[in-house]
């Protein structure tokens, strides 16, 4: 890694490290010839040793270099200084679309169809200029802070894979086509897939395929279908769905040809959200399943190239291909025998059940005769005399309770009166099963037989083992009418997931996604033998507990780096005119670092006007640092406590983030601060009926002296709020 202050090819000066990847450290440099900020990525020493990959890196780059388009990032110089290869291009201030879509969870299905089509036009471009990406994933999409999308690392992946480049370091397996883990050919039609592997990933906030290790992602891609994304987002319309499942066409003759059919598609999708106009050609009859052989396996799993079997060969001349597929044939006939087995014993048991119902209404009826021929008028009158002389008993115990005064008209006794229960009553209802802790195919039989549909609802954090039911809705013993859906939750463990790599408000924002309570620590780094931070300022060191480990209860710890100790004074880096996460990741070194929000009318929303120490200057990094966001031209709305905390000359602020409340549904949400004030209970509206996003960052000025509070959330159903829940909050005085 090289070090802050360094000039490559007395030009480039390097002023901090913005991201690093499986090839290549990406820096924030400055042109000292043309004054203006660049990036810089400079190749890692791994593969700078390898002359055929060198000059393959150089042409491919200077090819890059000739793309201009509006959706590409453009490359300004290539070249090497001492052992230093390096690539300039443009500098990007925005976020990569995979931490947009980690932040956010998932994309709405307009803001998705814009970036697809933008990723699309880039790559047309580039198409029509004979350069192929041949990596292209979230990673290599950079959504700039004015919400423009571009594609970058054009031509490395091209130049990577002509030599014995592992295939996990050369991008990723998770969005490679499938003559891509083949080590076949790959052209503009391999772009598509991974474009729509992209796509998939926007709108459900997960990968199609998932594995253990790289070798089997590999052959999920070349042998599973994906689960339909409309079983992870419900709303997304059915042309949508229909592209993403033709780009990702395992056969390269039934996906898109073309990017500008795609970019055609999607934007007519975009007015015709559920209409059928994309159009996937039919299987040839011709052709046979291509069974994935052992030997292909294990050249995939040396990164080497795979022998893939020719479109016009016959795979019945491989005798190991045919007795592969014999095998799975056998095993699916076994599969449908035992479902139509299955079906068959049902069918038998419903028709004993309705026989021995019939039987039964048979021997009933006699029985039913005869009482009706004894019940003649003499029954009837009975049972009008016994009705005369309950009503008479009913009366005389009410009248002789008033006399005693153990009655009072129009009010209850004294004594809690017992209530009478009674016998449960058959109203034709099932009561929902208990499916937690079950596989999904478990609760689909289990269901079944109770006459109920499931629908999977989501991924969470559960004490339920990873795959299996974590929660369901409605709870089991509820009763539902026949034919009713049970929404679950697919567990996805206890265990901490890794965030090592993620800035301290990536991390933060991560987690509480999961549910998690996340505390922040601070601590400095380790130096490694060069004398630099082993993390760099801002990003996280570790996790407590560790990634894998199971988590206990809902709290965690991050710590976060604070780079190199260099005693009571350090340089404050000038953080005006940066968005507020890069902001704070920047100030990483210092302890302890408040975020304000402002009106300006001058500044961007979002982005840092102002900061409490000066940048460029030395400051103890132990003492509290202040930057001031815009909220662009909208005045924060003054609450009874902002308007009596000016008047009494001190702040109290809140900057919590609260978590997803329990059965949120995406309405309009209102928020109530209720805080203990000179012994009286004050309530304040904080948000009212706006559609929030959460987590959720309060920004909110409490009570002068009052340093806790309890925030009510609630939300509008039916024009009425309802209480979701309430969080205990607490306030700090802002010197």
């Amino acid at each position: 890694m090289l070090k802050t202050g360094m000039v490559i090819a007395e030009r480039y000066e390097i002023l901090s490290n913005i991201g690093t990847g499986g090839m290549a450290d990406v820096y924030r440099s400055k042109d000292l010839k043309l004054n203006r900020y660049v990036a810089v990525k400079v190749l890692k020493p791994e593969f700078r040793d390898d002359k055929t990959f060198i000059r393959k890196f150089r042409s491919e780059a200077q090819a890059a270099a000739g793309l201009t388009h509006p959706n590409i990032v453009s490359v300004f110089d290539v070249g090497d200084d001492e052992g230093v290869y390096y690539i300039v291009m443009e500098l990007i201030e925005g976020i990569t679309l995979k931490d947009y879509i980690s932040k956010k969870g998932k994309l709405s299905i307009k803001e998705a169809t814009s970036i697809a089509i933008q990723v699309s036009m880039g790559l047309e471009a580039a198409h029509n200029h004979g350069i192929v990406h041949r990596d292209v994933k979230p990673q290599n999409i950079i959504i700039s802070t004015d919400g423009k999308v571009k594609v970058t690392d054009f031509g490395i992946a091209r130049a990577a894979s002509s030599n014995t480049i592992s295939s996990n370091v050369v991008g990723s397996v998770h969005y490679s086509s499938p003559e891509q883990v083949r080590g076949g050919y790959s052209d503009e039609k391999s772009d598509i897939y991974s474009l729509g592997i992209t796509i998939y990933e926007m709108v459900t906030g997960k990968v199609p395929f998932t594995g253990d290790t790289t070798v089997a992602i590999a052959i999920k891609h070349l042998q599973e279908e994906m689960v339909p994304p409309s079983a992870y987002t419900q709303d997304i319309p059915f042309s949508l769905e229909q592209i993403i499942y033709k780009c990702t066409q395992k056969s390269v003759d039934r996906r898109y040809q073309k990017m500008e059919e795609v970019i055609a598609d999607l934007k007519h999708s975009l007015i015709d959200p559920q209409g059928d106009f994309v159009k996937i050609d039919t299987v040839d009859k011709g052709a046979k399943t291509r069974v994935i052989s052992d030997e292909e396996i294990g050249e995939i799993q040396k990164g080497g190239k795979a022998k893939i079997v020719p479109e016009d060969e016959d795979p019945d001349d491989d005798p190991r291909l045919a007795e592969k597929r014999e095998r799975e044939k056998e095993r699916q006939a076994r599969k449908e025998a035992r479902k139509a087995a299955r079906a068959e014993r049902a069918r038998k048991a419903e028709q004993r059940r309705l026989e021995e119902d019939e039987l039964d209404e048979e021997e009933e009826r006699p029985r039913r005769k005869k009482k009706k021929k004894r019940r003649g008028t003499g029954f009837g009158l009975s049972i009008l005399l016994t009705l005369l002389a309950v009503a008479a008993l009913v009366f005389i115990i009410i009248f002789i309770g008033k006399q005693a005064g153990l009655i009072r008209d129009g009010q209850e006794t004294d004594s809690q009166t017992p209530v009478t229960q009674t016998a449960a009553v058959d109203d034709g209802l099932i009561e929902v099963p208990d499916l937690v802790g079950r596989t999904e195919d478990e609760a689909r039989e289990l269901a079944s037989e109770k006459h109920l549909g499931i629908q999977m609802a989501g991924e969470e954090l559960s004490a339920q083992q990873a795959g299996r039911i974590g929660r369901q809705d409605p709870a089991a013993g509820t009763r539902v009418e026949e034919n009713s859906t049970v929404k679950y939750y697919i567990s996805t463990g206890a265990s901490m997931p890794d965030v090592t790599a993620m800035t301290g408000t990536q991390a933060v924002a991560a987690l509480e996604k999961l549910g998690l309570t996340v505390t922040v620590d601070k601590q400095y780094s380790e130096s490694d033998d060069y004398g630099n931070a082993l993390v760099e300022p801002g990003y996280v060191i570790s996790t407590t507990p560790s990634a894998g480990e199971t988590i206990s209860g809902s709290s965690v710890t991050v710590t976060v780096s604070r780079g190199l100790d260099f005693g009571e004074e350090a340089l404050v880096p000038n953080v005006v005119g940066m968005a507020e996460e890069q902001a704070v990741t920047t100030l990483g070194k210092f302890l302890d670092i408040q975020v304000m929000k402002e009106m300006n009318t001058e500044v961007e929303a979002g982005y840092v006007f102002s900061q409490s120490i000066e940048g460029d200057t030395y400051a103890d990094p132990d003492q509290t640092i202040t930057i001031v966001v815009s909220t662009g031209a909208q005045e924060p709305s003054a609450s009874a406590q902002e308007t009596q905390a000016a008047a009494s000359g001190e702040t109290w602020l809140c900057n919590q983030k609260i978590n997803t409340p329990e059965g949120y549904v995406g309405g309009l949400v209102r928020l109530e601060l209720v805080q203990t004030v000179n012994g009286q209970p004050e309530a304040s509206v904080i948000v009212d009926g706006e559609q929030l996003e959460f987590p959720y960052q309060l920004n909110i000025v409490g009570a002068p002296g009052v340093a806790d509070g309890t925030l009510y959330v609630s939300e509008q159903v039916d024009g009425v709020y309802q209480e979701l829940g309430h969080y205990p909050i607490t306030f700090t005085k802002v010197e």
